[in-house]
């Protein structure tokens, strides 16, 4: 439990996730290094392509030896297998796009934290009774930070972590931690593909740095 509330709060102390995947190991090195470099120390590496496992295995590799304080999770976890296969791996977290009773089991014997993505009320109360300290909203696109707002009387004692659409716009991020939730999670909106296309790094850094100085600002106001 101490290694999951670690984790916990280093998440919503960065306020930022960045989500990503890629078809070619040395752009989710490179991918990584720029985020690291900007001064992220959590990342969500989403399982959404046939080289997932493999690439997050020598993502794993390279944080050991190269960037030993980051912590890597795995997003869009959709099974017990996948949870079992990717904490085997070395994943520091797990993210999934809804609440499974399975996955929770498996994170819970493993010691894992584990974020469900939940869109109802229902569904949030059927997580936070399972034990889930952190719950995704999703999709944000959908539901709106005044949705989020709605929830906090109802849910005190857990964090909101919104993916989904998130905007990297000064207006939508302070919209979103104005509503209350703990951290935002921004994929193709930070990871662009323009960036991606033009192994644009550096501005990836640069772009990065900027969004961590801003949450810190408007959390601050």
């Amino acid at each position: 439990m101490e290694r999951e509330a670690f984790i916990l709060q280093q998440i919503k102390k960065q306020g930022l996730l960045p989500l990503f995947y890629h078809e070619q190991e040395a752009t989710c090195i490179a991918i990584t290094n720029a985020l690291y470099a900007a001064g992220v120390r959590c990342i969500e590496f989403t399982n959404r392509g046939k080289h997932a496992q493999q690439h997050f295995a020598q993502l794993v590799k390279y944080r050991d030896a190269s960037l030993p304080d980051l912590l890597l999770g795995i997003g869009t976890v959709q099974s017990e297998a996948e949870a079992t296969s990717f904490i085997s791996i070395g994943a520091d977290f797990l993210v999934s796009p809804f609440f499974d009773h399975s996955i929770c089991d498996v994170a819970y014997m493993n010691k894992v934290l584990w974020i469900p993505g939940c869109m109802t009320p229902t569904e949030i109360h059927s997580a936070r009774i399972a034990g889930c300290k952190m719950i995704k909203l999703f999709p944000g696109s959908v539901l709106q930070p005044v949705f989020a707002e709605a929830l906090q009387p109802l849910f005190p004692d857990v964090d909101f972590l919104v993916t989904g659409g998130v905007d990297s716009t000064e207006y939508n991020i302070k919209s979103w931690f104005k509503a209350g939730v703990a951290a935002v999670g921004i994929g193709s909106k930070l990871v662009t593909p323009y960036i991606v296309e033009n192994n644009a790094f550096e501005e990836l850094q640069k772009t990065t740095a900027k969004l961590l100085a801003l949450i810190e600002r408007i959390r601050e106001q």
